[in-house]
């Protein structure tokens, strides 16, 4: 695992080439593990980034009594105590990433009276709970913040007829969670498709819970009295890292073929791509190891784009993934034409968008939620320090592996939260990152 002060050196400018594979995803990964918490016996899971939110994970699990044991590469055994010992949960790890709120759907099943620190993550403005706390008190369970923890009240759980408060994708995997061990229907509306939802409910089926209505927003959970026996679950491919390649070889100007895409989750971005003239082919369609997400690979060459006339803008799935638009930002330096972008979820994340300015890039910040990019342009390297949020760090340094010249990027934690050997794997395709320390 990387250290906070640790930077990137980019060699820009260097065509990629080759093949590369999309990794597992970390939000998958993440839901499984707190889902792993219903489960009394061991749960094995494949599939597990070896990043630092992950990291960040395991140490609060630890820290309350669970046994986590790595056996491959990327594959854990989680084993449950008999007791949480919440009294003892690691408060520094809890407040470095946001699915410590995940957790309260399992353990409201096992305590009936307990706090957890505020959650963590990324720094990008307001993130509020409420579709956690109205969802959970439809269940039964009362949530109370106070300074620095929730303090989490249960008595008897119920199943219920909820509609979700906001389309937050935690909040459903949280509610998938509690549910799935209330006996009874419960009928979650409003509920967003999106990929690690329905990885939990995936995992969630091979625990022997029946779920209706996967893939849509409307999910109805039959939950069952107790789930107590050996699972084993591969995670499947993180759509966002896809799109990060796709990003990277648009911005190099190159011939690249990334793997294991997880095409329904990048269909809309393609869509928006080839009508900004994007040249690419899609192979045939395959599944992923959990034997449900559909994979294709996909090939992108060389092409020169336009700007499109409308603005480009992420929905809850199945529109543009929110953690899939900031790569638009350094695609748009490169397109003719002016290119609104709107990322009207996120109250501060637009303002790190105008990074790419010290790059070269023409980009003005029209409010907190848009920017307009002008392109085509020239980028050049330059010494950026990484914002303090995932996608925004990885698209400064996707636009560093196309500006002509050096470029140091300081503190790249913020990129470790998320991608495994990022700086490797990108080396092994063409592209010339080094470590400073």
């Amino acid at each position: 695992m990387q250290k906070e002060t640790d930077d990137f050196k980019i060699i820009g400018g260097k065509k990629l080439s080759g093949t590369i594979e999309t990794n597992t995803s970390k939000n998958g990964a993440l839901g499984l593990f707190c889902a792993s918490l219903l489960n009394k016996q061991p749960t094995t899971l494949h599939g597990i980034p070896k990043i630092e939110e992950i990291a960040r994970i395991i140490e609060i699990f630890e820290s309350i009594g669970v046994k986590i044991k790595w056996i491959n590469k990327n594959s854990v055994i989680i084993t449950p105590p008999k007791k949480f010992h919440l009294e003892k949960i690691d408060k520094n790890a809890s407040s470095r990433i946001r699915s410590i709120l995940m957790m309260i759907g399992a353990l409201v099943h096992f305590e009936k009276d307990f706090r957890i620190p505020h959650a963590g993550g990324c720094k990008m403005g307001q993130r509020t709970i409420a579709a956690h706390r109205y969802g959970l008190e439809s269940l039964g369970a009362k949530i109370t913040t106070k300074d620095t923890y929730y303090q989490i009240k249960s008595n008897r759980l119920k199943p219920a007829d909820l509609v979700l408060y906001e389309a937050s994708d935690t909040a459903t995997e949280n509610l998938l969670i509690a549910a799935a061990l209330i006996p009874g229907k419960t009928t979650l509306r409003f509920t967003p498709p999106n990929y690690q939802v329905q990885e939990v409910c995936f995992f969630l089926e091979k625990c022997g819970v029946k779920i209706e209505g996967i893939g849509t927003s409307t999910l109805v959970i039959h939950g069952v009295k107790e789930i107590n026996k050996s699972i084993e679950y591969w995670n499947s491919e993180d759509p966002t890292e896809s799109m990060m390649f796709i990003a990277s070889a648009i911005m190099t100007g190159s011939k690249l073929k990334i793997t294991r895409c997880p095409i329904d989750f990048l269909s809309l971005e393609i869509l928006k791509l080839e009508k900004m003239g994007l040249k690419y082919e899609k192979s045939k369609i395959y599944l992923a190891r959990n034997g449900r997400t559909r994979l294709c690979d996909l090939t992108i060459y060389p092409s020169k784009l336009k700007a499109l006339h409308d603005k480009i803008h992420a929905t809850p799935y199945p529109g543009i993934n929110v953690d899939n638009l900031p790569f638009f930002v350094p695609i748009a330096t490169q397109a003719l034409g002016s290119t609104l972008i709107h990322d009207w979820m996120w109250e501060n994340r637009a303002i790190y968008f105008t990074e790419l300015s010290r790059l070269g890039a023409d980009i003005i910040l029209a409010d907190q939620h848009r920017v307009i990019i002008k392109g085509p342009t020239e980028l050049h390297g330059n010494e950026i320090v990484c914002p303090p949020a995932l996608r925004p760090a990885m698209i400064v340094l996707v636009a560093m592996l196309g500006a002509n010249g050096e470029s140091i990027l300081r503190n790249v934690y913020s990129i470790q939260r998320g991608y495994e050997n990022i700086a490797k794997r990108l080396n092994n395709i063409g592209a010339d990152i080094s470590l400073i320390n």
